[in-house]
């Protein structure tokens, strides 16, 4: 809408990404602001809360009944911030919200099982989890692939391509893309722990698909030059400021969880941002946390099945160090610091070439 007005009426300030991803920033943060002491009330009157898994740490006990869905909330916001600030004729902008919703679908359809078995937190069985995130995944990975997207690879601290994937780069798109949606669903086990990483990784993530729609900032910086993702810096902001709403009730005691609906959608979009700006392979410092977390459980589920001995007092790691006796607090706001860190660290790397 707001770049249609430059069109129409050559209202010259509409025509800047900067200036349209600040108006979907604080469109979506104002509305989630809004529109979640709503969902909060709606949904303890449905009892939509989602059940304590049984071998959580019993600290966790005390949060039964805490709403849960409300991903639902801040990917709303960001979808309409986005129809109205955002270029809707954009092959990449048409990407980010179709990953973004059918994610937030299948994490909506997760939460929906888990709260209508409330005696099985488990929620979709695991296959047909993967089965669906795959094929969403696939859909984006096709839209990419004959909307023009370039199939090669590059790797951080080198200016030029190390390998053109062809075809096979739609399988390496899948992968990226489930592995992160993974990522951060695991990480959500403690009030506002994958919220805060989250909204810094889209900081630079958004940043990244900037510079690459730049030509002139992307040959300065020898990095590869995207004609057209820079649209998706302001789906990035839309969410950034979305998610600092929703941070306003899920922080420390959580008066509302994100659920699937939320941590999935974020996940998907975070490794499709990173498969736009070509730094799939940066992915692993920008999301350190959520890798971190991940590997914690690949330990723990390998080193027990093949010693049958544990590797952490219990995974994923945040709840290894609930075990040690750390307080939730401390454990939330020392991985933010990681977060903050290894993304500075990332962003640092882009005039190393």
């Amino acid at each position: 809408m707001f770049y249609s007005l430059y069109n129409l009426f050559d209202i010259n300030i509409f025509q800047y990404i900067t200036v349209r991803a600040g108006i979907a920033f604080a469109i979506s943060f104002f509305m989630a602001l809004f529109l979640m002491p709503y969902f909060i009330r709606w949904a303890k009157k449905q009892k939509s809360s989602q059940p304590i898994y049984e071998l959580a740490p019993k600290t966790h006990q005390n949060k039964a009944g805490t709403p849960t869905m409300g991903g639902i909330v801040f990917v709303f916001s960001t979808i309409v911030a986005t129809l109205l600030t955002a270029k809707l004729n954009n092959i990449y902008v048409v990407g980010g919200i179709v990953v973004i919703i059918l994610f937030a679908l299948i994490g909506l359809k997760d939460d929906l099982s888990k709260i209508m078995h409330n005696k099985n937190s488990a929620g979709l069985t695991p296959r047909a989890k993967m089965f669906m995130q795959i094929g969403a995944a696939l859909i984006v990975g096709l839209l990419l692939f004959f909307g023009g997207h370039d199939t090669l690879l590059y790797v951080p601290f080198y200016k030029n391509p190390v390998l053109d994937m062809y075809f096979f780069s739609l399988l390496f798109w899948v992968i990226v893309i489930v592995s992160a949606t993974n990522a951060v669903n695991l990480t959500d086990g403690l009030d506002g722990l994958a919220v805060v990483p989250s909204i810094i990784a889209f900081f630079s993530l958004g940043a990244l698909v900037y510079i690459a729609g730049n030509f002139v900032i992307s040959q300065y910086l020898l990095l590869p030059s995207i004609r057209l993702s820079g649209e998706l810096t302001i789906i990035a902001a839309a969410f950034i400021g979305s998610m600092i709403a929703f941070l306003w009730y899920n922080s420390h005691p959580a008066e509302v969880f994100m659920g699937d609906t939320g941590s999935l959608s974020i996940g998907a979009f975070m490794g499709y941002m990173a498969i736009v700006s070509k730094n799939e392979i940066l992915l692993l410092l920008i999301g350190f946390v959520f890798v971190m977390e991940t590997i914690s459980v690949i330990l723990q589920v390998g080193s027990f099945k093949l010693r049958q001995k544990r590797v952490f007092l219990m995974a994923p790691i945040h709840h290894h160090f609930e075990q040690l006796g750390w307080k939730e607090n401390k454990i939330i706001v020392r991985f933010w610091i990681i977060a903050f860190m290894t993304n500075l660290l990332a962003l640092l790397t882009l005039k190393v070439r």
